[in-house]
This record gives C-alpha cells, structure tokens and sequence, in this order.
C-alpha cells in the first residue's frame, strides 16, 4: 500500500518559520549576551544550526550550538552532549527538536538540563503535533497540528529544499 504524503510546510515557509522562531528567541533574551541553542540530533541539530545563522543575522547574541543526543526508541537510556555542563552552566539554553509528538524525546531531553542550574530554559520545535502524553510544552513552535496518532510528520532538512509532510 502506498501511503500518500500530505506537504505541510514547503522550503519557503520553512525559511519563515525559522525567522519567526529566531526573532521570538531573540525577544525572549535580548538581555544575554551568549546563548546555547541544542539541538536534538539529527533533525533537531540541524534545525538548531539554521536558528543560529538567523541570529547571526539578526541579533547581536552569541550563540553556541550543543548537540544532544540520545536513542530516541529508548530515551530512558544515556543522554549525552557535545557540551561539558560547565559550559553550558548559568546560561540561557534553548532546547530544540523538528517534530513535537508525544513528548518523550523533548522531556528526557529537558530532565538531562535539569541537573545543572541553568539562567534560563525554553523549547523550541518547528512542528509541534499536539498528542502529547508528557507534560511539555514547546516555548517556540513554527506550526501546531492536530493529527491522527496513526499519522506521522517527516521534517527533511536539506540545502535549498527542505520540507515537512504529514504521512
């Protein structure tokens, strides 16, 4: 059976949604000087990467990209980052994923920061799918959806065509 693909966000709209995320992350920390924007791998790095060549662009803030990484099937398990928590200490950190399901890579992700006193937390995804069986919530969203749990969205990152679609 084939299955039909629905697009939900072409490059174009991608593009915006991100400066739109950019511009609230800025709004939100105009008062930092530096920020940690981390990215959940893979997806949610490379979404992470485009939010920080929009800063770049448009703020004076400094951010430092961290990769976050997990096993997403079984995220109870180890939960490592490209950063020392030393690093990371006292700042203002931005966790950051492509697709809000039901919460569970987001809440694990957000348990690992909990461990370290941090000025500021907030999350940031560009799909957020509203079937969420944890108790978190996305700070930035680009797109909210109410879908099927027997629907799933695929966010492609790649150089000039990048794309959403609801399968």
């Amino acid at each position: 059976m084939k299955v039909k693909l629905e697009k939900i966000l072409d490059h174009t709209a991608i593009q915006h949604k991100t400066k739109r995320i950019a511009f609230q992350i800025y709004e939100s920390n105009a008062n930092e000087e530096e920020i940690i924007l981390a990215g959940i791998a893979d997806n949610g790095y490379k979404f992470a990467e485009r939010l920080a060549k929009v800063l770049s662009e448009i703020s004076p803030l400094q951010t430092k990209l961290c990769k976050v990484s997990m096993n997403k099937k079984k995220p109870l398990g180890t939960v490592e980052t490209s950063m020392s928590p030393e690093e990371y200490k006292d700042k203002s950190v931005i966790l950051i994923d492509d697709v809000l399901n039901s919460g569970t890579t987001l809440v694990y992700g957000v348990k690992h920061f909990l461990d370290v006193p941090l000025k500021r937390f907030k999350t940031a995804v560009l799909v957020n799918r509203n079937h969420k069986k944890y108790p978190v919530k996305a700070d930035f969203k680009g797109i909210s959806l109410s879908t099927s749990l027997n629907e799933s969205v695929k966010v492609t990152f790649r150089k000039g065509n990048d794309t959403a679609v609801l399968e």
